[in-house]
């Protein structure tokens, strides 16, 4: 059996995973730095060679690898994932697991108001499935609006460049189960991958000045882009590749927290 650097385990988990806690411990802790962190993910197809829960288990790897780089009296917290997402574009496809969107604006905003009761000001809602992006970026707000907490949002994707491990297709059409989310299983959990039916598949799309596949210029859903499920080239996928995007991202999620947990929200206004 391969073992993979997800396991569930090191600073994350033992030390700051925060449902480890008791309520005492709890009501110990400072609340008016305190960040806690709630990754949201997916249960949806990744194409035929990757798990369905690749979006959940790609956050998780990578706060893994955050919090290792944070330091040891950091007021941070990891929150369980909630491990579905809306992937509703993915339905139809064996596997996906798709909450509505309307369900999940209310599970996100359930969870703030109860950190809220419990005195808590600051959140920050951690994103890997790319449907989920829209609807958070609008509950970040609609949480600030409701509970006066200070919320943030981050996409370790968008943090920092992996540009140096991919093709420049991958970079401009590999959206969904290519090269990098297949490294990055292979680096979490190598035996969950079948790289023998690993596919590459690419959108045939026009070039176009505003039609872009990036800019959400339109609506679509997977069956329109792809028949094997994925887009982009899991055939270039390597688990060394893999480690190196982890620590990358990790480093930037970790110096993207600290700066969260220092962030005074009343700063933007002059005395």
């Amino acid at each position: 059996m391969k073992h993979g650097r997800y396991a569930g385990a090191g600073k994350a988990w033992d030390r700051c995973f925060f449902p480890r806690l008791s309520k005492l411990e709890v009501e110990q802790l400072r609340k008016d730095d305190a960040l806690m962190v709630l990754p949201v993910g997916a249960v949806e197809q990744h194409g035929p060679h990757l798990p369905v829960f690749t979006d959940t288990l790609i956050s998780e790897t990578v706060l893994t690898e955050a919090f290792e780089q944070l330091p040891y009296d950091a007021n941070i917290w990891l929150l369980p994932a909630v491990p579905y997402g809306k992937s509703t574009e993915h339905l139809g496809h064996p596997g996906t697991i798709s909450l509505s969107a309307t369900t999940l604006m209310a599970v996100v905003m359930d969870i703030a108001k109860s950190l809220r009761q419990s005195r808590f000001e600051k959140l920050v809602l951690v994103n890997t499935h790319g449907g989920n992006a829209d609807l958070l970026n609008m509950m970040a707000r609609e949480i600030r609006i409701e509970t006066g907490m200070a919320v943030f949002r981050l996409d370790p994707g968008g943090l920092g460049s992996v540009d140096e491990w991919i093709a420049p297709d991958e970079k401009k059409y590999g959206i969904h189960g290519g090269d990098v989310e297949t490294s990055l299983v292979l680096a979490a959990q190598p035996d969950w991958v079948r790289m023998e039916l690993a596919p590459a598949e690419f959108p045939r799309f026009p070039e176009s000045r505003f039609l872009q596949l990036r800019n959400k210029a339109f609506a679509w859903v997977m069956n329109d882009l792809s028949r094997s499920g994925i887009s982009g080239d899991a055939s270039r996928a390597t688990a060394e590749k893999g480690e190196a995007m982890v620590k990358r991202y990790g480093e930037h999620v970790a110096a993207a927290l600290l700066e969260m947990a220092r962030f005074d929200m009343e700063s933007f206004k002059h005395d």
